[in-house]
């Protein structure tokens, strides 16, 4: 980078971090570090939620995923509008969640069931939630090294320390320093800042990268280029896809209903200040998400494009081997063995692909095909069968994840670098300060301070939730630098937080919205999820250097192959098990759709078992007598006039211009987004299939331009109205008065701030009400 980058990267990122320490003064008690004193408006959630949405760890996973199967799937990905619509209008979940007045998740779950079941449920996420999130560090530290060309060590006080180990603990001391300056209110006003300076960032690159590179003279072909079965363009052309196919994109739907509270528990959940902004803030969501996704979307183009077409293939051939030397100075111990490494890698010629002559490109053979076999039987050579496949692994875990770092660095020019550079150092802290807090707080909140025998001040309790996330940092530290990840990031996020998501989508829907719900049954279901998610990492993790060996051993390879092709067969060819020396059968997708099952049918058959009487609801939700707020509106009443706003969630809360906001939505993202370009393509394409050029024009206008003209206005709307939210919100906490007693802890399933009131209510009922 030369020193323009340098100074685009330090100046806003200054500002950012000077705020943060700004809003300290504003931190009077508990409620203010967990819940930025409940004050928060729609625009500043949804501006901090979209610098939290966007990550490196996402944008990688990202293009980890179209890099293999393009961009068809995100067809069918559009299937989950109508659903995200449906629950975003009505506030599926987080209107009920925002409702009780719990902080954490865990103070929900008390009230629900109980308090063993409370510090269970807790401590399971919180193993989960790390275990998950603590590669983050590792991929952004990569990512910086790589896009960086930072050198291998660098000498402090005369020793040569890892730079992977002093860019991951920059990033984590950032993200740590931050949370320990004002905890959630710290965190919301530096990620509504990052948010704001993302827009026009974006904006950027979009133009960049479409003025880059000829969409119909090198993108279009390139994505054209693929064998039947394995389009990129065409949906309607993917039946021999794995890992990423349509049954993942029903896995997809399916979580995004059934797990819809799975993550509720802190932050910007529980910083509203009121149901209803709550609620808004997910509807102006689905407008902030189209923001995201055109990022997402023109990086991996670009990316696809520079690897794959043959004008680029100079620059691909450079990117594919310093991928491969800088992970072979990972994972190639010995100084001989890594030369021999980096000598046959560097043998590998260029890849031309002529697209029209030469054989179409698909999953197994593609341009990085000649590479990745080189360096499986390089590492089998050296390591031997079973090591070697594990090796191997690795080294194509960290090819894919990395080829965006060194791409970008290949592809911008001055100027562009220090602005990507900030964009992604932005999105690093913003990522790894909500997902350290968020452990910190289950920890703090719904292990630690249950187990307590004393009283705690307000002090203390904030003191006690800056140790614990200064020490899931260290955790974080210590588990990236050391935990190898041998599989794609949304299938290894996807196993290891199945641990908690396997049992408890049943746990939190049916909490929230069933009196039938009993702590047996949220038990059972979440020692089942718990279970089987772990014989899923145990297999997966071990696959290849351990349980293929003993099968192998004993003559079983075989036989255990024809009984999972046998078992997989009635779902083929979305879902097929084949046998593999080098990856367990069953992706992670699969693993947990079944655990999901299971659990669901245990809670439910085990709560209607031992249920004794209907849970009260309406104490929990501060409904009826127990409604503490004077200006608690009610909401619609049905009939024919007001049916139809009812079912997209408008009641007697909403202005002029929130129903305004929610038709928008309902109109563009359902009936636009959904009916016309999805529905319309479907049908059109039943009665007269396009030719596949055609789907590359599709693309470009719903994908694309469609996109673009919705970023132009969020980015005046969201940066206006988070300016004045941003103003409100400051003001507002300013004139607040502090309640000791709202810390999170509860006595009887009632939250101790509201158990004076709600006794003093329920003694007040009439005889026989």
């Amino acid at each position: 980078m030369q020193w323009i980058d340098w100074l685009i990267l330090i100046v806003p990122l200054a500002f950012v971090l000077g705020m943060g320490v700004y809003s300290r003064r504003y931190v009077l008690g508990v409620a203010d570090f967990l819940s930025a004193g409940r004050v928060c408006g729609r625009y500043v959630i949804s501006v901090g939620d979209m610098a939290g949405a966007l990550s490196i760890i996402g944008l990688i996973a990202y293009v980890e995923v179209h890099y293999k199967t393009g961009f068809a799937l995100l067809f069918w990905g559009r299937l989950t509008f109508p659903v995200s619509v449906f629950l975003g209008l009505t506030g599926f979940c987080t209107y009920r969640f925002r409702a009780t007045k719990a902080m954490s998740l865990g103070q929900f779950l008390e009230m629900r069931y109980n308090r063993p079941f409370r510090i269970f449920a807790a401590t399971l996420r919180t193993i989960s939630e790390i275990l998950a999130n603590m590669i983050m560090p590792a991929i952004a530290a990569r990512f910086f090294i790589y896009f960086l060309d930072l050198p291998e060590t660098l000498q402090l006080f005369g020793l040569a320390v890892p730079t992977f180990m002093i860019v991951m603990l920059v990033c984590l001391s950032l993200a740590v320093g931050l949370i320990c300056l004002g905890g959630t209110l710290t965190l919301i006003v530096t990620d509504v800042l990052q948010g704001m300076l993302s827009f026009p960032i974006i904006a950027v690159f979009v133009v960049f990268i479409l003025t880059k590179f000829d969409w119909s003279g090198e993108i279009v072909p390139v994505m054209m280029d693929r064998v039947q079965g394995e389009s990129f363009l065409n949906p309607f052309d993917l039946s021999k896809l794995r890992d990423f196919n349509l049954f993942f994109v029903f896995v997809t739907i399916f979580t995004t209903i059934f797990h819809r509270a799975s993550w509720i528990g802190a932050g910007t959940t529980t910083a509203a200040r009121s149901p209803h902004e709550q609620k808004m803030a997910g509807i102006l969501g689905a407008w902030r998400n189209a923001v995201q996704t055109i990022l997402y979307v023109l990086i991996a183009i670009a990316i696809i494009t520079v690897m794959n077409h043959a004008s680029w293939a100079p620059e691909s051939k450079q990117i594919r081997d310093d991928i491969s030397s800088r992970i072979a100075k990972e994972l190639v111990e010995d100084d001989a063995n890594r030369v021999v490494f980096n000598e046959r890698i560097t043998a590998i010629p260029a890849q031309v692909q002529e697209i029209g002559v030469d054989q179409p490109l698909s999953q197994k053979g593609n341009l990085d095909t000649p590479l990745l076999d080189t360096a499986h039987e390089t590492f089998v050579e050296f390591e031997g069968d079973a090591a070697g496949n594990e090796r191997f692994q690795e080294f194509r875990t960290l090819y894919h994840q990395m080829m965006m770092s060194m791409s970008m660095r290949e592809i911008l020019p001055p100027g562009l670098m220090g602005l990507f550079c900030l964009l992604m150092v932005m999105v690093m802290i913003s990522t790894d300060d909500t997902r350290i807090f968020s452990s910190a707080i289950t920890l703090s909140q719904d292990v630690i301070l249950p187990l307590r025998k004393k009283e705690i001040t307000p002090k203390q309790h904030v003191r006690m939730l800056r140790i614990v996330s200064v020490c899931v940092g260290g955790v974080f530290f210590c588990g990236s630098y050391f935990m190898a990840q041998i599989d794609y990031i949304q299938l290894f996020v996807t196993i290891m937080i199945s641990m908690w998501l396997g049992g408890c989508g049943p746990v939190m829907v049916f909490g929230l919205y069933s009196r039938f719900g009993t702590t047996a049954g949220a038990f059972v279901s979440l020692i089942s999820g718990m279970l089987l998610s772990l014989s899923g990492i145990f297999l997966q993790r071990n696959w290849a250097g351990m349980v293929y060996p003993w099968l192998e051993e004993r003559g079983a390879v075989e036989s255990v192959g024809n009984f999972l092709a046998a078992v997989s067969k009635p779902l083929n060819p979305y879902v097929v098990w084949e046998m593999d020396a080098v990856k367990f059968p069953i992706n992670s997708y699969e693993i947990f759709f079944m655990t999901m099952m299971v659990s669901l049918f245990l809670y439910c058959t085990v709560s209607l078992l031992t249920k004794k009487e209907p849970f009260n609801l309406d104490r929990m939700l501060h409904r009826g007598i127990y409604d503490l707020d004077a200006d608690k509106k009610e909401t619609l009443s049905w009939s024919p006039r007001t049916m139809f706003s009812k079912m997209i969630g408008i009641t007697k809360e909403y202005t002029t211009g929130d129903k305004f906001l929610a038709w928008f939505v309902f109109v563009f993202n359902f009936v636009v987004q959904f009916l016309v370009a999805i529905v319309g393509a479907i049908i059109w394409n039943a009665v007269s299939p396009w030719p596949v050029e055609w789907w590359g024009t599709y693309f470009f206008i719903f994908f694309l331009i469609i996109p673009c003209l919705m970023s132009i206005v969020a980015t005046f709307l969201f940066g206006i109205g988070g300016v004045i939210d941003l103003r409100r919100m400051f003001r507002d906490l300013n004139n607040r008065a502090d309640n000791p007693l709202d810390n999170g802890q509860v006595d009887g399933h009632v939250s101790i701030a509201d158990k004076a009131q709600f006794d003093e209510r329920e003694h007040k009922i009439p005889e026989g009400k």
